[in-house]
């Protein structure tokens, strides 16, 4: 009887952690949905017309993180990188490009 009950406790607290993770993940998507519909009503939209818009709003990304920017180094590196396969480099060739690229 006692492990029935110590089980029953483990099986009730593990499905409360995992529906606590399911209305975590479910909230980022009900506030995009809200945001959307308010947009939508601010913009008197009905019928088609508001339901493309909210098939746009709802798949629309959100905007890029400021810390998700390419350092200046980094655009560099792309520049480099970029030229450097545009003139099919490879191996040393390559190694050489890109030192010179990278120090200019």
């Amino acid at each position: 009887m006692n492990r029935f009950v110590a089980s029953s406790a483990v099986v009730l607290f593990t499905g409360s952690i995992a529906l606590a993770g399911v209305a975590q993940a479910a909230t980022a998507q009900q506030n995009k949905m809200k945001e959307c519909n308010a947009e939508a009503g601010k913009k008197d939209l009905k019928g088609d017309e508001r339901k493309e818009f909210m098939k746009t709003c709802l798949s629309a990304k959100a905007p890029e993180a400021p810390a998700a920017r390419l350092t200046p180094q980094q655009e560099k590196m792309k520049t480099c990188n970029k030229e450097a396969g545009e003139k099919k480099l490879a191996g040393d060739e390559r190694k050489k490009f890109m030192k010179s690229c990278l120090s200019a």
